[in-house]
């Protein structure tokens, strides 16, 4: 705690402290306890409570590591419990306090607030003991973000050491690796399934955070796979550097290629137009086309070309990409219609006109606003023989 920067009677607010220039920050406190003070019976362990605002912590006793926390989107504070041992003589205490990006910051972060509010030691002989006006010293941000080993020259500063080969290397673990550019023009991502919360940088620069260990209500992650931009990359040797907070098991990462041949568009008739229908001349909007109308744009990747349409329709229809399915309102023209504006390019606009995609004299319900769904599989144009 001494050896920290910023010193304060209680835990300062984690925004305020990070000023937006890290994830992170350390509130570190330490405590002297008799041996009277402490459980007499070894198999009865004090409780470690962390009342804080959000959005995720980590604790350390005497340098071990004890557990982690955290809120959610719906409700950011939460309570951190956990068993600890304590020696007589002087215990340190030690949180690392993160918050999570968006939505969680940008507009209005001066009116958040995040980190740990309140700290007991529960289960001592005395009973609660109250350490949140204990004295705290505080320090921003990773010394490794400090030393950037996200990059070449910073990543000399350090000594590396092979990972463990039961991928059990802890929390708050860097690791760095080589990897060579996958060949072709398909885009590129790092599957992070193997891991559980961090960050990622590539060649010096970010790709941003990662938690797979946060699962939805379905049981999965709401993302394990993360986009590296080509234009990052150099054919061989791109340094890959990872921060994990909790532990994982980086052998398992992958770097893959991904297939953006199936592409989908949903429109309903109440959309609005496209942006480029209108401009602005003499400071005032104006539409480029009259009258402006709603469409459903689709456009494929790479100089290729729509070689099928798999599942077109003007109606009801619902579900997700790759997984649609027609509704009880559909119209028998809207595949028809489709396939004439878009089979064979590289990109199309078909208008949500019903005279067009429809035919008024067989609509089965006329009544309700309908929309279009379209999903079309692109590929390289076929070559004709001669």
């Amino acid at each position: 705690m001494n050896d920290l920067p910023v010193k304060n009677k209680e835990p300062l607010e984690l925004y305020s402290l990070t000023k937006d220039t890290s994830d992170y920050a350390w509130y570190c406190t330490s405590i002297n306890f008799d041996r009277r003070d402490l459980p007499m019976r070894p198999d009865i362990l004090p409780v470690l409570q962390i009342a804080s605002l959000g959005h995720a912590l980590a604790a350390f006793v005497n340098g071990i590591y004890i557990g982690f926390g955290h809120g959610n989107n719906i409700e950011k504070s939460f309570l951190f419990q956990k068993p600890i041992s304590l020696k007589p003589g002087v215990n340190q205490i030690s949180i690392l306090a993160m918050t999570v990006g968006f939505p969680n910051s940008g507009a209005y972060m001066e009116k958040r607030f995040a980190g740990p509010r309140g700290i007991t030691i529960q289960g001592l002989m005395s009973g609660t003991l109250d350490i949140t006006m204990n004295n705290w010293g505080h320090q921003v941000g990773m010394a490794g973000e400090k030393m950037q080993l996200y990059t070449e020259e910073g990543s000399q500063k350090v000594k590396w050491g092979p990972t463990s080969s039961n991928g059990a290397d802890g929390p708050l673990s860097w690791y760095k690796t080589y990897f060579d550019a996958p060949e072709g023009n398909d885009p590129v991502a790092i599957n992070m399934n193997s891991m559980a919360k961090g960050m990622i940088w590539v060649n010096g620069k970010s790709i941003g955070r990662y938690w797979t260990s946060f699962l939805s209500p379905l049981g999965k992650p709401t993302q394990s796979e993360y986009h590296i931009p080509r234009a990052f990359l150099k054919p061989k040797n791109n340094l890959l550097v990872i921060f994990e907070e909790t532990g994982g098991k980086p052998e398992k990462i992958e770097i893959q290629t991904v297939n953006r041949n199936i592409i989908c568009s949903v429109i309903t008739e109440y959309h609005p137009p496209l942006v480029k229908s209108w401009e602005r001349k003499d400071n005032i909007f104006r539409a480029i086309v009259d009258p402006v109308k709603t469409g459903s744009h689709l456009s494929c990747p790479d100089n290729k070309v729509m070689n099928a349409i798999e599942f077109a329709s003007f109606g009801d229809a619902d579900g997700a990409c790759g997984y649609f399915y027609h509704g009880k309102c559909n119209s028998p023209k809207a595949l028809q219609v489709v396939e004439q504006y878009c089979l064979g390019k590289n990109e199309c606009t078909i208008p949500i006109e019903r005279q067009l995609l429809d035919d008024p004299s067989k609509d089965s319900c006329p009544e309700i606003a309908k929309t279009l769904v379209i999903q079309a599989k692109c590929g390289h144009p076929e070559k004709k023989n001669n």
